[in-house]
């Protein structure tokens, strides 16, 4: 039983679960490859799917993230700044709430960058995440405006540029990454809709990575 378990979940998920999802999307530019694979005994080119580059950022504790902070897990990444009106408040709420129902799964991380570098310092992120539970699964990310809006423009697709001195035009949307760095979603931040889609879509996302491990016992 315990070995069936992921493919018992990912079958609930996308066959017969309360919300049918087939395996996920992938978002971005797509390269036919050389190289190929049969399936049924049809030859079947195989894609080359955008991936994020790796970055180099500091949390909210001073302690610096990469790819490494995230080797092998599936994570949420948003865009915000601390300065901003009520938008950030509602996004950050429903991540909170997410971050509270992973808390104990070590597959899953949440990011939240802010496009304010020059305001949102690791102290002043300290302080803001001390309004939510946070512990280790929430990082409140920063760098230089240069790395910062050429990760979201050119890793996340979407949009993060500095209108003028106190405001900023970025994305509310909640980004789901997947283990090899893959994007799998995009939804909105402060729609309750698009909430529970994620949190479904995470688990599919689990069972995803749990059948790559177990798929030699099946």
């Amino acid at each position: 039983m315990i070995l069936a378990l992921p493919g018992f979940l990912y079958y609930l998920l996308t066959a017969k679960g309360k919300n049918r999802y087939k395996p996920l999307p992938f978002y971005g530019p797509k390269v036919v490859a050389k190289t190929g694979h049969k399936f049924h005994g049809k030859y079947i080119p195989d894609t080359i799917y955008h991936k994020l580059s790796d970055f180099n950022l500091t949390d909210q504790n001073g302690k610096p993230v990469s790819f490494k902070n995230f080797d092998k897990k599936i994570f949420v990444a948003s865009f915000f700044y601390t300065n901003c009106p009520d938008i950030c408040s509602a996004v950050n709420k429903n991540i909170s709430e997410l971050v509270y129902a992973y808390r104990k799964n070590r597959m899953v991380y949440f990011t939240s960058i802010t496009v304010d570098p020059e305001r949102d310092t690791p102290p002043a992120l300290k302080k803001y995440s001390s309004r939510y539970e946070t512990t280790n699964k929430w990082l409140f990310l920063s760098g230089d405006t240069a790395t910062t809006y050429s990760l979201a423009r050119n890793g996340f697709l979407v949009n993060a540029v500095q209108k003028n001195e106190h405001d900023f035009i970025y994305s509310d949307k909640l980004i789901l990454i997947d283990a090899e760095k893959r994007i799998r979603g995009y939804y909105d931040g402060t729609s309750a809709a698009d909430i529970t889609k994620l949190n479904d879509e995470i688990k599919v996302l689990i069972a995803e990575e749990l059948r790559k491990v177990d798929k030699p016992l099946y």
